[in-house]
């Protein structure tokens, strides 16, 4: 689709789920490649994440990878390999694997997890960079309207 000069009507004629898909790709791509130039990966990032304590995990305890990827579910790419991802965080010394195949953070991979959340301001800056707040707010909710016209459940 063209997007160049486009009238606000034309704007508004314009197909939501094109764009939201466009835009979806373009800021995952984004995100991963600021992560990469960084070392790690968005999938390592999020095995961190689920499996901390002082994050998303309620308890910190350790967890299977098909407990993982089912707590992924609703980000995970198709493409996202966490057997790989896990490997390379249990060689880093990030993670650690029992003998009933959970993985485990250890406090090497704690440290690691804050660390590396302190990049998400900067990429954060760099999507929303000319965007003020407001808009961005009426975005989102414009965004979560089209999802419950369409049967979806917004968060």
């Amino acid at each position: 689709m063209r997007n160049q000069q486009m009238s606000d009507a034309e704007l508004a004629g314009q197909p939501a789920a094109y764009w939201t898909g466009v835009a979806y790709e373009a800021l995952i791509a984004y995100t991963r490649a600021q992560q990469a130039e960084k070392g790690y990966t968005q999938p390592q990032f999020w095995l961190l994440r689920n499996l901390s304590v002082n994050d998303i995990s309620p308890d910190g305890a350790g967890m299977t990878l098909p407990e993982l990827r089912a707590a992924m579910a609703s980000y995970i790419r198709a493409e996202d390999d966490l057997a790989a991802e896990a490997a390379v965080l249990v060689e880093r010394g990030w993670l650690t694997r029992d003998t009933d195949d959970r993985l485990w953070l250890t406090e090497e991979g704690e440290r690691a997890r804050v660390d590396l959340a302190r990049n998400a301001p900067a990429i954060r800056a760099a999507l929303h960079a000319g965007i003020d707040d407001a808009d961005y707010v009426t975005t989102v909710k414009v965004l979560q309207r089209l999802i419950r016209n369409a049967g979806g459940t917004a968060a």
